[in-house]
């Protein structure tokens, strides 16, 4: 497999399914970051997957962001939407934005990052969110410009 990151992921996936050895290609699965802030290899995860490469989504949760113990100010008015959607549909934020990932028809498998027994709980939610048309409505907008999106997680203490 390969794991791709950046904001050329998207490039980055489709020269990697071009690479064959022996005339098979050379990788049989992707992982990828995708989110609801940051949505741009998208249509190469679909790519893949149509061509029988298992998709794997890593960051679902936008490494914290798109939970509530986010404090970038510059988020909030998108974590204050994707609470509310949260509240109509029961579930915790986090529940949220994996149900985005994990409805994703193209997506084989979406990684949770849980780190404590309290989160995985939570997190498991996902496979029962009522995610719907409306959902993805509302939290469409949520998205960042690609290259947005990875500046300010380059600025991530951990980097």
């Amino acid at each position: 497999g390969v794991s791709v990151s950046g904001p050329r992921q998207a490039d980055t996936i489709r020269r990697a399914l071009e690479v064959e050895r022996d005339g098979q290609r050379l990788f049989s699965s992707v992982q990828a970051t995708w989110n609801l802030l940051e949505r741009s290899a998208e249509d190469a995860l679909e790519e893949a997957h149509r061509m029988g490469v298992r998709v794997i989504v890593k960051e679902a949760l936008a490494n914290g962001a798109l939970t509530e113990r986010n404090a970038d100010m510059a988020v909030a008015p998108r974590l204050d939407v994707l609470r509310t959607e949260a509240g109509r549909l029961g579930v915790g934020m986090d529940a949220v934005a994996l149900a985005a990932a994990v409805t994703r028809p193209w997506a084989d498998m979406v990684l949770s990052g849980a780190a404590t027994p309290e989160q995985l709980r939570s997190n498991v939610d996902a496979l029962d969110c009522p995610w719907d048309d409306a959902s993805e409505a509302r939290l469409r907008g949520l998205t960042f410009d690609t290259h947005e999106y990875w500046a300010k997680r380059a600025r991530l203490p951990w980097n």
